[in-house]
């Protein structure tokens, strides 16, 4: 199937703004929105929707505050699921609440990452995450 990212953000400026980042960063595979919590899990946990036919991701990117279920709902769903439980997730918000960090960490996510304000900061935020989830950790492909 290949390798394909997923940004699950309600805002259409994050989601391009981070698709951009990350093409700049040298990321080449298809990024893939999904506007809300609920269609995330329809997706992922269901295996319905409009991206179904595309398999799992490869790694997904995560905002907290989204639409029907909260990113945490969704975190906690992806890692309690035996097929999604291994796929890497980051999580990238807006929020540094320490609570929010700590909760997201207990229940599985990968990693946290607060939104930059800048966009020079979204391009170096990218390289990192090419750097390390695409560079040195080869994302498994997933089915």
């Amino acid at each position: 199937m290949g390798h394909y990212i997923l940004v699950v953000e309600d805002s259409l400026v994050d989601y391009e703004i981070v698709t951009r980042c990350l093409r700049k960063a040298g990321v080449d595979f298809p990024v893939r929105l999904c506007a809300d919590g609920d269609l995330a899990l329809d997706l992922l946990v269901e295996r319905k929707g409009d991206f179904s036919e595309f398999g799992y991701p490869s790694l997904i990117l995560l905002d907290l505050n989204l639409p029907g279920t909260d990113g945490r709902g969704v975190l906690k769903q992806l890692k309690g699921c035996e097929d999604t439980k291994n796929i890497p997730v980051i999580i990238l918000t807006t929020s540094n609440n320490v609570n929010d960090v700590e909760a997201c960490y207990d229940i599985g996510a990968n990693s946290y990452l607060q939104k930059p304000t800048v966009p020079e900061d979204y391009v170096a935020m990218a390289h990192a995450m090419k750097s390390f989830w695409f560079d040195w950790a080869h994302l498994p492909e997933v089915v």
